[in-house]
């Protein structure tokens, strides 16, 4: 069958061939929007640029009483959420008050280690690793959609691919591509694996596989609020989980992008992309790499305009918007991720600040995106 201009454009956002191609926008033609605002995973497409159908757990996941081990105790309180200086982005605004129960949090981000752990147990197959199944794809995308061939519906994930020289950076299809066969495993394409990196945070992990784990390990995905309060380690006004001071001031305090991204990193903080965690100083509660490093699932769905349904009012353990918006793509239902990774750089995202949240779609695996869990068992450990 022969593909209209139109068509051709949309398949690439509908399969996921590759967000390094670049889609001009033109009129009456579907494009990937990119916006100055955007960070080093923001608005990127879905793995098949469609709305995804979640569905409820596998059975076969039993859940297991969860292990207060390597974990940390947050205390109750009262903070104020969302940006309250000048940098943030639009949607961190405005602060407002919220009230937290106390609860526990993973020390560091889940591991390779851990991760495997799961797969071994279960048997769990991630998103990434699924070839998807033209029959039910196809219920979710225009009558008539011509079916591609073969070789596009493979298992595939979002890996790093830095260009050699300068580049706009508004565009992230220059440094993303999606990859067949990279995955939780592969967290690079074919031909990488994770020899030597068992304590590495495990990544190319969509939020549905984030679920599965912690829902198998008898712990949750934090809320938003949640992160957000226990990133701050406690202390009033923080910026960045160690306080006030700039991130490339004194020593290296977060796996971070120094130099100019992102075609160039000095590797001054001595990783050029991904860290073991707990490689930097943990925050005043003991949590390590709430800055940097990977970005982190919640529970969250995103709506740009959360915040200003929250102002001027105490909210007491929110759970976020019922549903997701995103402007950029009304489409697509995304879910926060948090944190910022080793791709976040001083001139470009600066993800790393307590406050900054990102988006992504449930179904996307990223190589700068992994997750912590946390517990709402009572504070006596068993």
């Amino acid at each position: 069958m022969k593909l209209n201009r139109k068509a051709f454009c949309l398949l690439p956002l509908i399969l996921g061939l590759s967000c390094k191609q670049k889609v001009k926008e033109e009129k009456n033609v579907i494009s990937v929007h990119h916006t100055t605002d955007s960070s080093c995973s923001g608005n990127l497409p879905t793995r098949y640029g469609v709305p995804v159908i979640h569905q409820e757990l596998k059975p076969v996941l039993k859940t297991n009483k969860a292990s207060l081990a390597k974990m940390i105790w947050i205390p109750a309180g009262n903070f104020i959420m969302g940006a309250k200086d000048k940098e943030g982005r639009m949607d961190e605004y405005p602060a407002h008050e919220v009230k937290l129960n106390g609860f526990w949090m993973d020390e560091t981000e889940v591991t390779n280690a851990q991760f495997r752990a799961f797969v071994k147990a279960t048997g769990y197959v991630t998103v990434a690793e699924q070839k998807p199944d033209w029959n039910e794809l196809k219920k979710q995308l225009p009558v008539g959609t011509p079916k591609p061939q073969d070789d596009v519906l493979v298992p595939a994930s979002l890996t790093f691919r830095p260009p050699s020289h300068p580049v706009p950076l508004n565009d992230a299809g220059l440094w993303w591509a999606w990859t067949p066969g990279a995955d939780w495993s592969h967290p690079n394409g074919p031909g990488s694996d994770l020899k030597g990196k068992e304590n590495y945070p495990v990544t190319q992990v969509s939020w549905e596989d984030a679920q599965a784990y912690a829902k198998w390990a008898g712990k949750r995905l934090p809320t938003e609020a949640e992160w957000e309060y226990a990133a701050r380690g406690g202390i009033k006004d923080a910026v960045y989980p160690w306080g006030n001071e700039a991130v490339e001031k004194g020593r290296p305090k977060a796996n971070t992008w120094q130099g100019s991204f992102p075609d160039k990193n000095t590797n001054w903080d001595h990783f050029y992309g991904l860290a073991p965690v707990g490689s930097f100083a943990a925050n005043p509660y003991g949590l390590y790499d709430m800055s940097g490093n990977v970005w982190e699932w919640v529970a969250d769905w995103y709506d740009e305009n959360y915040y200003q349904t929250q102002a001027n009012k105490i909210t007491t353990d929110p759970k976020g918007p019922v549903k997701s918006f995103d402007p950029a793509e009304p489409l697509i239902p995304k879910k926060v991720t948090r944190g910022g990774s080793f791709m976040c750089n001083e001139s470009y995202c600066k993800g790393y600040r307590v406050t900054a949240r990102m988006k992504s779609s449930p179904d996307t695996g990223l190589q700068n995106t992994g997750f912590r869990c946390v517990s709402s068992t009572s504070r006596q450990r068993t």
